[in-house]
């Protein structure tokens, strides 16, 4: 059986791989999404003060240490009885739309968007940011520059520093805002609310506009029907601070509706032999394997995901690119919602609508008068044994679940991450996209492999985030070779 390997992938946070294996004809037979890194933050927190877990799992990820900050002080205000005060809640997430402008940003621009601005084929030395800048201009360029650069500013003056924040403790936030940040937040807001809408705006001219990049879009190869998740408020509006997790069927039926508390009791996890990644799964339904529908556990937590699962948006901006999504794509409303899009490249589109909803929303949150009071923090009362937090990170639903003693030493840590939710979906993804492409006869050509890589490349993953294996062993193969390539020695650790 023959195998092509693409080692590594590329444009992603963290280290993977895909082996491709095709049988005597030629054809697809498998393909396997392999995760070679791991580094145990689950099993080394062990053992630490709780309180300082805000500190050590944003060191999990370079990209998205905002998202591990906030899931971990929310875990900390449950572990310690301190129900923040409500400017503390406002401020954090003030800060976590300001992340996710960023965030959105840098994958639309330098990870995804390469693909649908230089084209899918074209040669790998230009199909990155500075291709991307070739291609739109240095005034857009500088607009993607300014627009991280503002906002890491924001982070900054509200969280203590541009990256890894550190305001974060049980029961609230370390410091407040003073008027004039707030007022130079507003002016940043605006800001942003302009640049997505000219995101959007691009997206529409350079993809939508594309008759070969819709025909992508629309077509069988990246469609999977699969369970979609994300939290919504009382409303079942999408919210990335705080709510309910929701999850609907693949026909827009609502099938749970849960306290993250409770993730337990709904979202198993299983390995393979062949990765370090996870795999969650509906318990309801049960794993049946990477296969799609109904009768699938197999879910997904993305941008797509939680557009699909709202009924629609909190911000007047967003909620109307909410309705030019669905209707652009075909959805129909049955019981006043949208049914599901199972377009996944249409996950691209549904990042940027995101981003106009983080804009309108830090500027609500940066005009609320209450968003510069001192009042911040509920002292910690006596540990509860158990603390669960949970918020929408760009990659999918994050849960944090800590347990300690009544010292407040932690005797247990999982994370399911962004990432990890979307696993199975993403090897499905892979699979499916290398079998359209690759068939008996045809000459592989290095732009048929980029396409197979933007089969996981539309979901964004961070792998550096969601390597965080159940314990196990970690098998090590060491070769020596002499100056000739020969083998010497073989030696192993099992």
């Amino acid at each position: 059986m023959k195998r092509i390997s693409i080692d590594p992938i590329t444009r992603l946070e963290g280290h993977g791989k895909i082996d491709i294996f095709l049988d005597e004809d030629g054809d697809v037979a498998d393909a396997y999404f392999q995760v070679p890194e791991l580094r145990g933050f689950e099993q080394f927190c062990i053992g630490r003060q709780a309180e300082e877990m805000p500190l050590i799992t944003n060191r999990i990820c370079g990209v998205c240490p905002e998202a591990h900050h906030i899931a971990a002080s929310k875990a900390l205000d449950a572990l310690f009885a301190a129900n923040p005060p409500p400017a503390a809640k406002k401020v954090r997430e003030l800060l976590y739309m300001a992340f996710f402008i960023t965030d959105h940003t840098t994958h639309f621009y330098a990870l995804g968007g390469p693909d649908f601005i230089l084209g899918p084929d074209a040669p790998p030395a230009e199909r990155n940011i500075l291709g991307v800048i070739r291609k739109v201009g240095l005034d857009i360029g500088r607009q993607v520059i300014d627009c991280r650069a503002r906002n890491h500013q924001v982070i900054k003056t509200i969280g203590g520093r541009p990256i890894h924040p550190v305001a974060g403790l049980p029961g609230g936030w370390s410091r407040p805002l003073t008027s004039t940040e707030r007022d130079e937040i507003v002016a940043i807001a605006r800001q942003n609310i302009d640049f997505a809408r000219f995101t959007l705006q691009l997206f529409d001219k350079i993809v939508l506009g594309n008759p070969a990049h819709l025909e992508m879009i629309t077509g069988d190869t990246y469609v999977h029907r699969t369970y979609s998740m994300g939290l919504v408020d009382a409303d079942n509006r999408m919210n990335f601070y705080e709510g309910t997790v929701r999850v609907v069927s693949p026909e827009g039926e609502e099938f749970l509706n849960y306290h993250p508390d409770d993730y337990a009791r709904h979202i198993a996890e299983r390995v393979e032999p062949w990765s370090y990644l996870k795999y969650p799964y509906l318990r309801a339904v049960g794993w049946q394997g990477f296969t799609d529908g109904k009768d699938s556990g197999v879910y997904t937590a993305s941008p797509l995901s939680r557009l699909n699962v709202a009924d629609r948006l909190a911000t007047p901006g967003a909620q109307g690119e909410f309705e030019r999504f669905f209707e652009t794509l075909g959805s129909k409303k049955i019981n006043g919602r949208y049914q599901p899009i199972h377009l996944r490249l249409a996950t691209h589109w549904a990042r940027l609508v995101e981003m106009l909803y983080a804009a309108e929303r830090m500027l609500e949150l940066a005009e609320d008068p209450e968003i510069i009071s001192p009042d911040l923090r509920t002292p910690p009362g006596a540990v509860t044994g158990r603390g669960i937090g949970c918020v929408e990170a760009p990659r999918g639903t994050l849960t944090h679940h800590y347990e300690a003693d009544e010292r407040g030493v932690l005797t247990k840590v999982n994370l399911i991450v962004g990432t990890t939710n979307n696993y199975a979906a993403m090897s499905m993804s892979i699979k499916k996209a290398a079998q359209q492409n690759i068939t008996a006869g045809k000459i592989i050509e290095e732009g048929m492999l980029n396409r197979i890589e933007m089969a996981f490349r539309l979901y964004d993953p961070c792998l550096s985030c969601a390597t965080h294996a159940a314990v196990g062993k970690m098998p090590l193969i060491v070769t020596v070779r002499d100056p000739h390539g020969a083998t010497q020695r073989i030696m192993s650790r099992d």
